[in-house]
């Protein structure tokens, strides 16, 4: 019955897109308050078309990437993903600076048991610098293991290649 379960809810994500709820939105927004320390900021979604988000491995819609500002100053971007981990999902902010290169990434809401230690900083912190020109993140390279978390820090270090790959190909189509 779960794998069933598991199944149907892939097969909706797959469907509608991801949709960013409220309790993620608050988090991501209190990451941003203390990663620019700032307490006044705007998010504006950046509309992807669709022929664009097709082109890419990372899902664009409502409002899951955004531009930061604060004070008519622009900070940079953020994005907000879901990916799988051994039997749920887990949900990550990525902060880029104006040029798109990572400047911090977080685990929002880890869902399993095990695994969660890539929701540490000092783990997070190896995506910093990265852009879509860094080539690809390499599991057990670039990107340290960690015992008991193999499937969650293959899963992350996908997410941020497609996320990087994708930054990419909108680039490229003059959609950023």
């Amino acid at each position: 019955m779960t794998k069933f379960l598991l199944s149907v809810t892939a097969i909706l994500f797959l469907c509608t897109g991801y949709i960013v709820p409220e309790k993620l939105v608050k988090k991501a927004d209190k990451e941003i308050e203390k990663f620019y320390d700032i307490s006044d900021f705007t998010k504006e979604a950046i509309t992807i078309s669709a022929e664009a988000n097709a082109l890419t491995p990372s899902e664009f819609g409502n409002g899951n990437l955004f531009k930061i500002s604060s004070n008519g100053m622009h900070l940079g971007y953020g994005y907000i993903g879901n990916a799988p981990s051994k039997t749920a999902t887990f949900d990550y902010l990525v902060l880029f600076d104006t040029q798109f290169i990572i400047t911090k990434s977080k685990v929002l809401i880890y869902r399993e048991e095990y695994g969660g230690e890539i929701g540490s900083k000092r783990w997070l912190q190896q995506f910093n610098g990265k852009s879509d020109s860094s080539g690809e993140l390499v599991y057990n390279k670039d990107i340290i293991p960690i015992s008991g978390a193999t499937i969650s820090v293959r899963s992350m270090t996908k997410a941020v290649n497609d996320l990087l790959k994708s930054i990419g190909v909108l680039q490229s189509l003059n959609q950023l």
